[in-house]
């Protein structure tokens, strides 16, 4: 059974860094893209970055250049580095997996932007 589990929200003023983390079980981990999605309240759940097994990346252009996605095989782990936060980025974040039409999900954290 898949187990993502994601770390790391909590409240930050524009400007500020955070980094989640999500720790995966019970998958092959290596193999899986992995990646992080968000959703604002009222909003769908948006795409925010992806790292595949080969470690190649792809971003939102909305956070090109100020988020950072990052997976550590050896841990079962994939990180997303957060710098300068805007308020629009505030939303529940969310950690995926991927191998084919194998997809799971964490149950989420919050991630508040403001002043």
């Amino acid at each position: 059974q898949v187990q993502l589990v994601e770390s790391g929200g909590g409240s930050v003023q524009p400007g500020g860094s955070l980094k989640l983390s999500c720790a995966a079980a019970g998958i092959n981990f290596s193999r899986y893209i992995m990646g992080w999605y968000r959703q604002a309240p009222g909003k769908q759940r948006e795409l925010v970055a992806t790292i595949n097994s080969g470690g190649s990346t792809m971003y939102a252009d909305s956070v090109k250049g100020r988020f950072t996605i990052s997976r550590d095989n050896a841990k079962n782990m994939v990180y997303l580095q957060m710098n300068s936060l805007k308020p629009e980025d505030t939303a529940v974040y969310y950690c995926r997996s991927q191998l084919l039409l194998n997809i799971a999900w964490g149950q989420g954290t919050q991630v508040t932007v403001s002043s």
